[in-house]
């Protein structure tokens, strides 16, 4: 984790836009039902920056903040329950509206960070994706795509779930997404496929209700069989001063043979270089390449390096080159496939989050600050598009995890307002306090889980 210094700006910025959104959400909704907001902060502590806009709308005086410490934001407001209220603005403060207007002042944030979800999906469907071809690589053996008779090769054209109608996959990613569902929430998949000259379509079935998924992690994939797209055997760039350098190797080269041993994809490539080692130490192999047309053969050493306790041998270049497609959407389909993936990632959300209530699935996938800031990082290395959707995936978690119904979360509150709705009546400042602390409790123990799990995958 953290090779790199990007995981800080981009952690940040992240971390940043989200709270901004979700507290805009609050603020702007308050300002619209007439409650006077006193001030707008994006983190807590120390303010760093304050600045009061010239222009606001009559009866507002916002201070907007930039706390110290960012991990949080809140919107303050004119409230009899925390400060006393001149007669005369008593009109203005929160806990004299209407409960429907209360109601929508707390939903608004989560709501809003669903909405930016639906934007960042919605704009890159818009403006077209790079993306690989649906063509999938060499199965795992014994895997369920393994056993359902794929080799690799194969074109996914059409998939659907159980007696779904089959729809068409444009991309290996929304293959790979479709997969990953239907795992997690016990549904098989049907997929039409072609061969190599895209003729004969046939269905097979992947049973992915029979799979024990309880950890969504990389070992879900490697049941499941697919690991990546199909990819040809080519060294994409062969980086200065590695071992593919040292040994002559040029990006570009095809390989064909590693020891003796045939090499039919990118899939195949990466494993033959990682059995390149014996006791810690690596071996050097003769690898039959093709450059320019040329065959040749060249010996190549790896380095082998430490990871996780364990000897990794690497030749310093990216290998593997799969067939990309644009993936373009119209308006109002780019849009409706921005709100279904919102709502879809959503719905697995909750869902995965209810499994790990009742012991259906693990607390292992509850991830901390510091899985985020990570994957923060590995994204904005990946470019602008990875970056953007895993902004959008966080969007998505933080709306869900603020509208789940405990005290101290916006959903909490919203629980308060239904009960309020049903009985005529608010809650007691007692019972209040009572719920704020067990609230509290339960986020904590939420919080410490996620951090052990962060510190776990950190010390692998």
């Amino acid at each position: 984790m953290f090779t790199s210094l990007i995981w800080l700006p981009a952690f940040l910025f992240a971390l940043g836009l989200l709270i901004a959104v979700h507290e805009y959400g609050h603020y702007r909704v308050a300002v619209a039902c007439g409650v006077k907001v006193l001030r707008f902060s994006v983190g807590f502590g120390k303010p760093l920056y304050t600045w009061r806009p010239r222009r606001q709308r009559p009866g507002q005086d916002t201070e907007f903040v930039i706390g110290a410490f960012p991990l949080g934001g809140y919107v303050k407001m004119l409230d009899e329950r925390e400060a006393p209220v001149d007669a005369a603005a008593r009109h203005l403060a929160f806990n004299t509206q209407p409960l429907k207007s209360r109601a929508a002042i707390v939903a608004a944030g989560p709501i809003a960070n669903l909405l930016l979800a639906i934007l960042l999906y919605t704009g890159l469907n818009w403006a077209g994706v790079q993306e690989p071809e649906a063509v999938l690589g060499r199965p795992v053996a014994g895997s369920i795509a393994a056993s359902a008779g794929l080799q690799g090769g194969e074109k996914v054209t059409r998939a659907g779930f159980d007696q779904e109608p089959l729809e068409t996959v444009d991309s290996f990613d929304e293959l790979r997404w479709l997969l990953t569902r239907g795992a997690l929430d016990g549904h098989d998949l049907r997929i039409a496929i072609v061969g190599e000259n895209g003729r004969g379509e046939r269905e097979l079935l992947l049973p992915l209700s029979t799979l024990d998924a309880r950890d969504a992690d990389a070992t879900l994939m490697q049941k499941i069989g697919v690991l990546g797209p199909w990819s040809a055997p080519v060294l994409r760039e062969v980086m200065a001063g590695g071992a593919a350098e040292r040994a002559g190797l040029r990006s570009g080269d095809v390989v064909r043979r590693i020891g003796g041993a045939g090499v039919r994809d990118g899939q195949e490539l990466f494993l033959a270089i990682r059995a390149q080692v014996r006791d810690g130490k690596p071996v050097t192999a003769a690898w039959d390449i093709e450059r320019d047309g040329q065959p040749l053969q060249v010996q190549v050493t790896p380095d082998v390096v430490q990871e996780a306790g364990k000897a990794i041998p690497r030749v310093a270049a990216a290998v593997g080159a799969a067939k990309m497609v644009t993936v373009r959407y119209g308006a109002w389909e780019g849009l409706s496939k921005g709100v279904a993936r919102t709502w879809e990632v959503s719905a697995l959300t909750l869902r995965m989050m209810g499994r790990m209530v009742i012991g259906q699935a693990s607390i292992k996938n509850l991830s901390g600050p510091l899985t985020i800031a990570d994957f923060a990082g590995k994204s904005a290395r990946m470019g602008v598009t990875q970056y953007i959707l895993f902004l959008a995936l966080i969007s998505v978690s933080l709306g869900v995890l603020n509208l789940l119904p405990l005290p101290v979360l916006d959903g909490g509150h919203l629980m308060y307002y239904l009960w309020e709705a049903v009985t005529g009546r608010s809650i007691s400042e007692a019972w209040m306090e009572r719920l704020q602390r067990g609230g509290v409790a339960v986020l904590l123990v939420m919080m410490s889980i996620a951090l052990f799990n962060d510190v776990a995958r950190i010390l692998g």
